[in-house]
């Protein structure tokens, strides 16, 4: 029997895909797989196809880039309400039948899980199609979309085993036989994808200026093979007791306990040189640099046609011009201002209201990422309350052409070179040398000290010893990626995520109640706009900002950051109970999101949830 493959239905013609002009197409509709994988631009558009699921309905659009990543110890959803379904998933409290992420339509669930898989099925195809037809050792264009579409794989599993953990390993397109498939050990699926970056990274090019963000490249691909290295030799929820083979309670119901892998070839002493020597590659010979300015490169990403490469974006979610909600969620909030057409947008998650005060002054990253005041309708910025920060990363007022619709065209970072350069000092110093972990450190520390670079040698020249360069990488990535939505997946693989998000409940009551090392501050502060009514001016967060203003020019808020009730009698700012559901049941036990009851029932028995959601 012939096999036929559907063009035009499953690729980026369709809505949300900024890939590479794919809408002037007018292919038929399917063709034999043979000619599809025969022939180039056939070929390409199948393999635009794999990322377009990030743009369907219910999926990465309006649904996974909204809600997964939180809450950490640096990031929270300023939204709050503990018995509404898209707040408990916030707050390690989601349930199977959660009804954001669970949803229907005509009888079909549509959900990010089955989409993912939608897209590595797009991949399981285009990999057989290629590598039957393709001529990938000769073809170097039909080598490069192999590659790619290894890569997109690779990139899908790791989303679905950091989300879900242990998830069915489709590695071949289905079959009837195959239709429904039982959950795999996620140790499987590492081993697999590991391989298959090994297999594409030849095959791909490095990135060059003026390339596209939106197609893969080689140091991209040698990043995520090290993201997943570190995911895979790390810690996490496994099911099964401590010390048994996690692969045998897979699918059984099992509690299952914090550990690491026991699988020999996913151990930091198997995957760590070689995941290093694929970022000294990158850091040698990629072509990319970090962007010298911080505030310009996040204003950057905010322009919506922005897919060229620029030394430091590796990979975007490709969303079309029309397409995606991520400063519609994440942006520096809006209150009817002009910036978002008088639309209230933004501010619906932020960092946590203790990080600002963890960043050293002088460093940039601080007031770029923690803002602690939102838009009015008038295009002022006005105070905001303790308890809801936003991330100053994302703002409309640095958009192109903004609508005010709920779709903004921007497409979020996957992988940008600080991450390269500090997963390298994280792994030279389980492996190799202090020094050169230090060295790339340095580049980071340096560039969010601009014009105090002598602050951040000091800094990094002061570590001294392994432990002390782990523990400065762990605030270094909260620092660099606050928003980024990093933080829960490095959180997990070091075993801390319970321990810092118990290490900020205790530092919020601190806040709150200004002890040390809060006890300079008096709770009041001031604010006034600045000269450019672009920000807000804040008195009285730092130590010695104690003098009292005058109040026809400052603003005043008498026990701002101490005040839990209004003059109602209704909660506000930092409450018990505000602080307390920074989580809900213990992260430990609910790291992974739980497989939804319709995925589950149409799996026809062959799919069961594990850890805690069994009992649900």
């Amino acid at each position: 029997m012939k096999k036929f493959i559907s063009v035009l239905a499953s690729v980026s013609v369709l809505v949300g895909v900024a890939s590479c002009n794919v809408l002037e197409t007018s292919s038929a509709s399917a063709f034999e797989t043979s000619t599809v994988f025969s022939t180039y631009a056939l070929a390409e558009r199948a393999v635009f196809g794999i990322s377009e699921v990030f743009a369907e309905n219910n999926s990465y659009y309006n649904r996974y880039i909204c809600y997964y990543g939180f809450n950490t110890d640096i990031e929270w959803r300023n939204s709050f309400d503990r018995k509404a379904d898209k707040d408990r998933i916030n707050l390690y409290d989601i349930i199977p039948t959660n009804s954001q992420l669970n949803t229907q339509s005509n009888g079909v669930f549509k959900n990010v899980y089955s989409f993912l898989y939608d897209g590595i099925e797009r991949a399981n195809l285009a990999i057989e199609g290629l590598k039957e037809y393709g001529d990938i050792d000769n073809d170097s264009q039909m080598r490069y979309l192999y590659s790619e579409a290894l890569t997109l794989r690779a990139f899908m599993y790791y989303e679905l085993t950091k989300t879900w953990g242990d998830v069915p390993a489709r590695f071949h397109s289905v079959t009837p036989e195959t239709i429904y498939m039982p959950k795999s050990s996620r140790d499987v699926i590492y081993n697999q994808i590991l391989a298959d970056l090994d297999e594409a990274i030849p095959g791909l090019p490095y990135p060059t200026m003026g390339s596209r963000t939106d197609r893969i490249n080689k140091v991209f691909a040698e990043g995520l093979y090290a993201r997943i290295a570190l995911a895979a030799s790390g810690y996490a929820l496994r099911p099964g007791p401590e010390g048994s083979d996690p692969a045998q309670y897979v699918n059984t119901g099992s509690a299952g306990t914090v550990r690491l892998s026991p699988d020999v070839n996913l151990s930091k002493a198997k995957l760590y040189p070689k995941a290093l020597a694929y970022l000294k590659d990158a850091i040698e010979n990629g072509g990319c640099r970090l962007a010298p300015d911080l505030e310009s490169y996040w204003k950057r990403q905010s322009l919506k046609q922005n897919v060229t490469f620029d030394g430091e974006t590796l990979y975007i979610i490709p969303f079309g011009d029309s397409r995606g909600r991520w400063n519609y969620t994440h942006a520096l909030k809006s209150e009817g201002s002009s910036y978002t057409k008088g639309e209230s947008r933004g501010g619906e998650a932020g960092p946590v209201p203790n990080f600002w005060f963890k960043f050293a002054e002088n460093d940039v990253r601080r007031d770029l990422t923690c803002v602690n005041w939102k838009y009015n309708k008038n295009d002022d910025p006005v105070r905001s309350t303790i308890d809801k920060w936003y991330f100053g990363k994302y703002r409309f007022d640095w958009m192109d052409n903004y609508s005010g619709d709920i779709n903004d065209g921007v497409k979020p970072v996957v992988m940008r070179y600080a991450d390269i350069l500090l997963m390298a000092a994280e792994i030279e110093n389980e492996v190799g040398t202090l020094s050169n972990a230090k060295s790339y450190l340095l580049p980071v520390r340096k560039r969010a000290f601009a014009g105090n670079e002598s602050e951040a040698e000091a800094y990094v020249n002061a570590i001294s010893g392994k432990e002390a360069m782990f523990n400065a990488i762990v605030d270094e990535r909260a620092f660099e990626f606050c928003g980024e939505f990093l933080r829960k997946a490095d959180l997990i693989r070091w075993n801390l995520l319970k321990t810092k998000m118990d290490e900020t409940k205790a530092d919020l009551y601190r806040l709150r109640n200004l002890e040390a090392p809060y006890n300079y501050m008096s709770g009041t502060i001031y604010t006034q706009i600045a000269p450019d009514r672009k920000s807000l001016i804040i008195y009285g967060y730092l130590p010695g900002e104690t003098e009292e203003k005058d109040p026809y020019t400052w603003s005043v808020a008498k026990d701002y950051v101490t005040k839990i009730q209004d003059s109602d009698g209704k909660d506000q700012g930092l409450y018990n109970e505000r602080i307390e559901t920074l989580y809900v049941n213990n992260p430990d036990e609910y790291m992974f999101w739980p497989i939804f009851q319709g995925t589950i029932d149409d799996s026809q028995g062959s799919v069961k949830n594990d850890y805690a959601y069994a009992r649900k």
